[in-house]
């Protein structure tokens, strides 16, 4: 299968080109320079001239609070909302498969239910929120078969993440407050990759939720696993007579730009209703993760 995979040079999209050729699959990733989501011209040339099978579409702006700036949000609508429809458009012509990878963030995040992947109770609290929804009903509204994959929490060795920022602050500083009212489950990048071609080698199309297996965390116990591992692996500065996190509320750590959802819990059984196998538990996850980084 000739797989188009966008933003190659971000996080996820660069363990999903290795996981592809991993299966000996033909996968073509691009990112800005190849192809500029926003320009429809851009589109159109570059993926019918690939003339792919499937396209997994990873592309997106994800700075959650600088797409607040009011200099930022035409932009931000123009990569997440008008350059998904570019793809979808060319998806339709083309007849092909096409994943589009979204956000919990379309949901409100209020109340403890984890949210069913095809609940449509849309009601997101920010700008990035808001045009990853209307990616989501750019591919809904454009295309009869289509996947769209929800995630959350998402780290990978390739981009900047929260066990990246934790590592480098926990060098720094013996004290760290971290909030713990935001409730959710990680995502390794490197096991997502994994279930995306899983899935897009099938036609068991529709709306998913993925993330690690292990149960839902606090960002906190999140930070204090994080450590707890660091300091097993050989890292003492990380340990608790070196380093202490403090839990705090989501109001106590102050104002962000964007509004976070309170509830990132997402309902994943419908992976394994449809036969697919769910990622490891987050915990081996993290291990395995780093393991692989240099830290």
């Amino acid at each position: 299968m000739k797989v188009f995979v966008t933003g190659v040079k971000g996080q996820l999209g660069h363990d999903v080109v290795n996981e592809l050729r991993k299966r000996n699959h033909e996968a073509i990733g691009v990112d800005i320079e190849e192809m500029d989501i926003t320009d429809k011209a851009s589109v159109d040339r570059v993926i019918k001239q690939a003339n792919p099978d499937a396209v997994i579409h990873c592309a997106a702006w994800t700075a959650v609070d600088a797409a607040e700036d009011e200099d930022k949000k035409e932009k931000v609508h123009l990569v997440n909302a008008v350059g998904t429809q570019y793809i979808a458009d060319v998806c339709k012509e083309l007849n092909i498969k096409m994943m589009y990878i979204s956000t919990d963030y379309v949901f409100d995040g209020q109340g403890d239910t984890p949210w069913d992947p095809d609940c449509k109770d849309y009601k997101p609290l920010n700008v990035y929120g808001q045009t990853k929804l209307e990616g989501e009903l750019a591919v809904s509204g454009t295309l009869s078969d289509y996947f769209i994959i929800r995630i959350a929490w998402v780290f990978g060795k390739n981009g900047k993440n929260f066990i990246k920022t934790m590592l480098n602050v926990g060098k720094t500083h013996d004290t760290l407050t971290v909030v713990n009212d935001q409730i959710g489950t990680p995502t390794y990048t490197y096991d997502l990759a994994r279930l995306l071609v899983d899935m897009i080698e099938t036609e068991k199309y529709g709306y998913y939720h993925a993330t690690n297996e292990g149960g839902y965390i606090s960002w906190h116990t999140f930070a204090c696993e994080i450590f707890r591992q660091a300091a097993a692996m050989g890292h003492p500065e990380y340990d608790g007579d070196h380093l202490r996190v403090l839990p705090v509320t989501t109001a106590e750590y102050g104002i962000s730009k964007a509004k976070r959802p309170f509830n990132s819990r997402l309902d994943k059984s419908k992976l394994a209703l449809n036969g697919f196998t769910p990622l490891p538990t987050w915990q081996d996850a993290l291990e395995r993760y780093l393991k692989e980084i240099e830290f």
